[in-house]
């Protein structure tokens, strides 16, 4: 079955509920009526209820009423968010630069709004040492503290330790501030400290 309601002719039942082109309550009316009304209020006939008894029917412009529901959800489509999930993999030995580097990227993705997955790989011998991957683990957890929280603490996965960080900015609000702060810095001004 289509997802498309059925108009004017397609309609195969005896009678219909019908309801007016601004709301009002018509009545059960047999649906050559109905087609009749709807021609001559130059309107097409739509079943808007086909599973209810008598089938539910509306007075409208149907090439209209798909256009606004069709702007409608492109609309909503258009201020949707999708949640993105980063990863990021580090090792138990990272050095202290590369480990910056990592807390760098995990910042900016922080702050645009995605959740971060934390992966650290064991090698050889590092897999009976976990407790290495969770300080590291915890340590990144406090040093992003002001930007995300831990959405699901460090367990293991074989030879992996995954933690998520989530940002505690949704990803609207971030969009919505880094288009302030680009339209601030274009116009010469200071970006707002928030």
């Amino acid at each position: 079955m289509s997802a498309e309601p059925r108009i004017n002719d397609r309609i195969r039942v005896p009678e219909v509920r019908l309801v007016g082109p601004n709301g009002e309550q018509v009545g059960i009316v047999p649906i050559a009526k109905a087609l009749e009304l709807a021609r001559e209020s130059d309107l097409d006939l739509v079943e808007v209820a086909p599973t209810a008894r008598p089938p539910v029917a509306k007075l409208m412009d149907y090439g209209k009423f798909k256009y606004e529901s069709a702007m409608k959800a492109r609309e909503a489509r258009k201020n949707q968010a999708h949640t993105v999930i980063k990863e990021i993999k580090l090792r138990p030995k990272i050095d202290p630069h590369d480990y910056e580097t990592k807390k760098g990227h995990v910042v900016r993705f922080l702050k645009a709004g995605d959740k971060v997955k934390v992966t650290i790989m064991f090698r050889g011998r590092e897999q009976s040492r976990p407790e290495l991957g969770f300080r590291l683990l915890q340590r990144l957890a406090d040093d992003v503290e002001e930007l995300g929280f831990v959405e699901s603490r460090a367990k293991q996965d074989g030879r992996n330790m995954i933690m998520v960080i989530g940002p505690h900015k949704k990803k609207a609000e971030a969009k919505a501030e880094a288009k302030a702060e680009r339209a601030a810095s274009r116009s010469g001004a200071e970006p707002a400290a928030g």
